[in-house]
């Protein structure tokens, strides 16, 4: 992730780069594009020409992947 030096080093950003976000989620840059496409991460927010991905929204798509792990799927052994 990128060293914000104008930043306390307790406070992290809150609008993450692409490859912070992918890092942030601990998937690959790709992947993290992937999961963009499909929604299971959120869409990116233009400030002029970045696209910057909101830390808080993270958190939220990250929650909802998680709240599934306990279920059963078609790839689960019977």
């Amino acid at each position: 992730m990128p060293r914000y030096v104008a930043l306390p080093p307790n406070l992290p950003p809150r609008g993450l780069c692409r490859e912070a976000a992918a890092e942030y989620v601990g998937v690959s840059a790709g992947k993290f594009d992937d999961m963009v496409k499909d929604g299971r991460m959120p869409k990116p927010i233009a400030v002029d020409a970045r696209r910057l991905w909101d830390r808080r929204a993270l958190d939220r798509a990250f929650d909802r992947l998680t709240a599934g792990e306990g279920e059963r799927n078609e790839w689960d052994a019977a």
